[in-house]
């Protein structure tokens, strides 16, 4: 999806000590989960939801689309390894497709929604800029669609998601929609992988 010139952002958060966190959003969270777990730097990937309420945060009442949440994981990362620039660029360039809106591949609905739930104005001004500057560079056909919105809550998704990837890779979704993400992160991004 991606080309292999995908440019660094021009802005980023500082490298610091201590844990961090990011919550994106980028389809079904399946994918996105698989492809941030394999990243030097990051050390826990939880699938979950995002922009609603905890009462609405199951799985059933979330892809019903009303509830407000999107898909998302929740990545806890060592700044000193990875920044977040370098984590929104693996984002838009391998994760998902950020021109879709309210959908991704075969997954159509708010809840697959492209989106940065930012921590503080940090997070968000780094958000920002790198979609602008991507749109400016014409790096998609089409504009960027993701949202940058304010993080209010993360609510992990029932156990059987944790993981999906890895506990079924034969799965035809899995197949067809994700492994290819795996094979783009590996070819673009060999530094970065864990293995």
């Amino acid at each position: 999806m991606g080309a292999v010139s995908f440019p660094d952002p021009a802005t980023d958060v500082p490298a610091s000590q201590g844990k961090q966190t990011a919550v994106l959003a980028g389809g079904c969270f399946w994918g996105v989960e698989g492809v941030f777990e394999r990243l030097k730097g990051v050390t826990n990937v939880v699938s979950g939801f995002a922009g609603g309420d905890k009462s609405t945060a199951h799985y059933e009442m979330v892809s019903t689309g009303r509830t407000g949440h999107a898909e998302s994981v929740k990545i806890t990362y060592d700044p000193s390894q990875i920044t977040f620039g370098q984590l929104l660029k693996v984002y838009f360039s391998v994760a998902h497709n950020p021109t879709e809106l309210n959908r991704q591949g075969p997954d159509t609905g708010t809840q697959y929604r492209s989106a940065i739930f930012y921590m503080d104005d940090e997070q968000k001004k780094v958000a920002e800029a790198y979609i602008q500057q991507l749109n400016d560079a014409k790096v998609f056909p089409r504009p960027i669609v993701t949202q940058v919105v304010p993080f209010h809550g993360f609510y992990a998704a029932e156990s059987y998601h944790q993981h999906f990837l890895d506990n079924n890779r034969d799965n035809p979704y899995i197949v067809y929609n994700d492994l290819p993400k795996l094979e783009a992160l590996k070819k673009q991004y060999p530094q970065m992988c864990k293995r």
